[in-house]
């Protein structure tokens, strides 16, 4: 789909040119929709750009990562006109990511899943010690995820402070305890060691154990390996891969990207 997109460099006027945006064209059309459900719910038909385009003006900054002034000159409107259009489009499709509960409905004893966290960075200063990843060694927001083992993505968690360890977030959010009362089996990395009882992870040290530990330690891997695709998706939404936006805004953002992924997968 091609959109006018902005470059700019300080000091040097906004110049459009044409570019291409990689999410298919049903997909611009759904967000549209729930736009135009939403306008006519709150009795509000008129904008200046129609719903089809701010729903493409809220996917260029998602997918893109392009500042408010650059998607914002390049659709014909302000800056703040643009984050309004943004703001709103998140509200939307964050409304319609499923909670914990309903992600795991259908979900029971043998069944498994791959819960990891991931990083989304963040530009903090040194000041904000909340924030700093000692694993990452980089400031951000910490995000758990649950997939199912072909790597759907089922669940993504508000973000938490960076600092924030693992296995810590994981029972904030109660990823533990909803698997464990319904006998699900979570493959998980090590930093989740302790978890509980269906919460199955990697050897510590495998090289020096006995050889089943060393296969066991295999096809856990195996088995995780599908499921964190789902990682990998959700940071091809460029504005997760470094986030410009305020911290309390982030899991709006992965919220809505999660409604997204999850009509991707439908579609």
């Amino acid at each position: 789909m091609v959109i006018p997109l902005i470059t700019s460099t300080p000091g040097a006027s906004l110049v459009p040119y044409p570019a291409m945006l990689d999410v298919p064209h049903e997909l611009v059309e759904h967000v549209a929709w729930l736009l135009y459900a939403r306008r006519r719910e709150i009795n509000s038909p008129w904008r200046r750009l129609g719903c089809f385009k701010q729903a493409l003006l809220a996917l260029a900054h998602l997918r893109k990562n392009e500042t408010f002034a650059q998607v914002g000159a390049g659709f014909g409107v302000s800056e703040a006109t643009a984050w309004r259009y943004v703001d709103e489009t998140l509200e939307v499709l964050a409304a319609w990511a499923p909670g914990l509960r309903e992600a795991l409905v259908g979900l029971g004893e043998g069944d498994f899943v791959v819960v990891d966290g991931t990083l989304i960075p963040t530009r903090r200063i040194a000041a904000d010690e909340p924030y700093y990843s000692q694993k990452h060694k980089q400031h951000g927001m910490n995000v758990q995820v649950i997939a199912r083992p072909d790597g759907t993505p089922l669940w993504f968690s508000r973000a938490l402070p960076g600092r924030t360890h693992d296995l810590t977030a994981a029972r904030v959010h109660g990823i533990v305890q909803a698997c464990l009362t319904r006998e699900i089996l979570v493959l998980a990395d090590r930093a989740y060691q302790g978890a509980g009882a269906t919460v199955r992870t990697p050897y510590k040290h495998h090289r020096e154990q006995p050889a089943h530990y060393q296969q066991f330690n295999r096809d856990h891997a195996r088995l995780r390996a599908p499921g964190e695709r789902t990682f990998a998706r959700l940071k091809t939404w460029r504005i997760l891969q470094r986030a410009r936006c305020s911290t309390n805004r982030i899991s709006r953002c992965v919220a809505a990207i999660h409604t997204l992924m999850i009509c991707a997968y439908s579609g």
